[in-house]
Parts: structure tokens; sequence; C-alpha cells
């Protein structure tokens, strides 16, 4: 029962005008009302990190109210408990006695307990005639019955809060999930943009996110994702209107030059000796790439480039360029010098010079300046695939492979 007075702490033990205001409002406590135990302790345990206490101190008060018989705190019944220090160590796991004055002293400094110590500093309970308890002097845990409605606010705020931080969480490995795989989509087909600075944005943003994240953090950074990934889809949709736009235009011109009976085009293809055939075999005509080794023959010049496909093998093209894209990162090739190479070569044949580049990795000491180079050349139309493809077949005994 709530006696509405002030106790001070027996002993050097101080008091301060915090803990005797917090004295003061027991006895404000609404008449006949109640709160169970357990429940205002699993509060008090959510709440933990928002009460400023450690665990230790939650199994000192978890001791405390194993003392209590009932279930049920009530404002009308005596809420003071009274076990000796050997007592509440035991039921607090064999707890210290150091620590366990430590930490009930943090249960009082925080307010969940109050201290009700005797004359001497002793706790017990004096009875009178009926056996009843007339007189206790202990640790009132009317704080707890105070508190239970502010306790379980609190211990809902972390329950949303640990609820919103996890969908923060999630819907922010999925936009680094979705920027990082179209950053690298666009680069291995070659489609124009800027991607270097895309990808520079993205990787700052990366290294803006810290090991332990907060919901104001993760939300902060989430917004900066999303609109980089609305950067991303919007410079994809556009390149492929352009496409399309430029496809239908294609489409209506042929059509107009095969509906002329006047018409002089040639429709058979050029032979590769006529002038510009040699441009033709490694840069891109009519929008798709001329190979000139097949995909085999290129894995058999360039076996290492397997390791690095998805599931650990190449099976096509497409799993040829997700390897290349690995491999360039790895070799420290920059984002924007092989998006040169693909626009230049055309994808695949970028990608079969990032498989010979890794084949010679330990002879080459700038892989992106070396990438830079062969880039220039082709747009000058000095370089060719097949002589370094038909060297790394030599240098592993293949030389009988036929190219097709």
């Amino acid at each position: 029962m709530v006696t509405g007075t002030v106790t001070t702490p027996f002993g050097r033990r101080s008091i301060s005008l915090a803990l005797v205001r917090r004295q003061k409002e027991l006895a404000e406590i609404r008449e006949g009302k109640t709160a169970d135990k357990w429940q205002v302790f699993r509060d008090a345990c959510a709440a933990m990190d928002l009460l400023g206490i450690q665990s230790n101190s939650l199994a000192v008060l978890n001791a405390l109210l194993s003392f209590y018989p009932n279930n049920e705190l009530r404002q009308d019944a005596p809420l003071i408990v009274f076990p000796s220090n050997i007592q509440l160590a035991l039921r607090a796991h064999g707890m210290s006695g150091a620590t366990l004055r430590r930490h009930l002293a943090i249960l009082v400094e925080t307010g969940l307990i109050v201290r009700k110590d005797s004359a001497n500093g002793k706790r017990y309970a004096r009875k009178d005639g009926t056996g009843q308890i007339e007189n206790a002097f202990g640790f009132d845990l009317s704080p707890l019955l105070a508190r239970s409605e502010e306790l379980a606010m609190l211990a809902q705020k972390v329950a949303e809060d640990r609820s919103a931080l996890r969908a923060a969480k999630e819907a922010l490995t999925i936009c680094r999930r979705d920027i990082r795989k179209l950053i690298t989509a666009a680069i291995e087909e070659g489609a124009p943009g800027d991607w270097q600075t895309a990808e520079a944005t993205y990787l700052a943003l990366v290294r803006r996110i810290p090991r332990v994240l907060t919901t104001d953090v993760a939300t902060s950074i989430l917004g900066e994702m999303q609109a980089l990934r609305a950067d991303v889809v919007n410079c994809l949709e556009t390149q492929e209107n352009a496409e399309e736009m430029s496809g239908n235009d294609a489409q209506i011109e042929r059509h107009i030059q095969n509906s002329n009976p006047d018409s002089n085009i040639e429709l058979e293809p050029r032979s590769e000796r006529e002038p510009g055939a040699r441009a033709a075999t490694t840069n891109r005509l009519n929008g798709e790439t001329i190979k000139a080794f097949p995909l085999g023959i290129v894995l058999k010049a360039c076996p290492s480039i397997c390791d690095y496909g998805p599931g650990g093998g190449i099976a096509s093209w497409r799993d040829l360029r997700s390897a290349a894209v690995v491999v360039r990162s790895m070799l420290g090739i920059s984002p924007s010098a092989y998006q040169d190479a693909c626009e230049a070569m055309g994808p695949e044949n970028a990608a079969a010079t990032i498989a010979c580049i890794l084949e010679r990795a330990n002879f080459i000491n700038s892989p992106g300046g070396y990438l830079r180079d062969l880039t220039r050349r082709t747009e000058r139309g000095e370089f060719s695939l097949g002589p370094v493809i038909m060297a790394l077949l030599r240098a592993s005994g293949q030389t009988n492979t036929r190219t097709g």
C-alpha cells in the first residue's frame, strides 16, 4: 500500500531531488489500479534501451518480482519485498554481491523501484497480532504499478521503431539490388549513358550505410537510393524508346526501298574482302554485333573466365557478359572504360577481350589502360580480336582448333 511519505536511504547513500519527486508521485496512483507484474516486466525488458538499463538490471528486477507473492500489483496492497542480498543474488543467477548492489542502485536511479530502509538498514517485515504485515522495509515495487502505462507505451514505441527499421532495411536491400543489377546490365549490354557517375553515386551511398543502422539514417539513405534508381530506370526507358523509334524508322525506310521497283539496293551480304568489311567484324552493324569467333573457341582460349560465370560456368554469351562485368571490377577496370569498349567492339567482343586480359593478367600492368588502348585501336580499325584468340590458343597447345 502506498503511504505517500518520503523515505531516505540508510547509511552513506545519498538521495536526489528527482528521487524525492518520484516518491511523492507514488501517492498519486489511481485508487484501485492494478497491473500484471510480469506484463510490466516484459514491457520494461522491451524498453530497456530507452530506460537506460542493462540485462543484469532486468535480472535483478525479475528476482525482486519473484519475491512478491501475487501476480497482480495492486494499489491497495503492500508492494514491498524484503529479501536479503544472499537470497536475491541466488535468484539473480548467482550474481556477485558488488554487481547486485550496483544494479539495485541503477533500478532506483531509473525510478523502477524505491528503497524503503529501516532504522538500521535491515530488510524485514513487522506483523500485527493477526499475522498480517503491518510495516515492511526493503524495496517498494509501487513505481512499476505507477508507470505501467508509460512502460507499455515505451514498449510499443520500441516495437514500432523495430518494425519501421526492418521495413526500411528490407526496402534498402531491394533498392540496392535493383540499382546494382540495372547498372551492370546497362554496362554489360553497352547502353548509352553516364553509368560511371551513376555507379560512383551508388557506391558513395553504400559507404554511408553504418554498421549499426538506425531508422532515421536508413530512411534518409533509402530516399536517395530510390531517387537514383528512378534516374537509372528513366535513362534506360529513354534509351529503349529511342531504339524503338529508330527501329520503326528503319523498318519504314526498308519497306519504301523494297517497294520501289527501280531500287538498285544489293540484298546479298557483302564479301569480307570488300572495303569496310574488316570493321564490321568487330563493330556493330544494324544494331547487332558480328562475332568473329564462336563462344566455344573463346572459352578454349580463355578458360579462366569460366570460374566467374553464373554458377561457376559459362553456357552462353550472356553468361560471358555477366562474368566479364565481375572480372572487370576485380581487375580494377572502370565502368566507363568497359562501356567505351562495349560501344566500340560490341558487348560480346568486349566481354571476350576482358576474358583475354584476364588470361594474360600477370603480364599486364594496367588492365584498365590496356583496355582503353585496345578500344582506341578498334575505333581506328587497327585492332582485331582474332590474332589475340589464336595466340592464346597456340599458348595452350590448341592450334588445331577450327574457327568455323
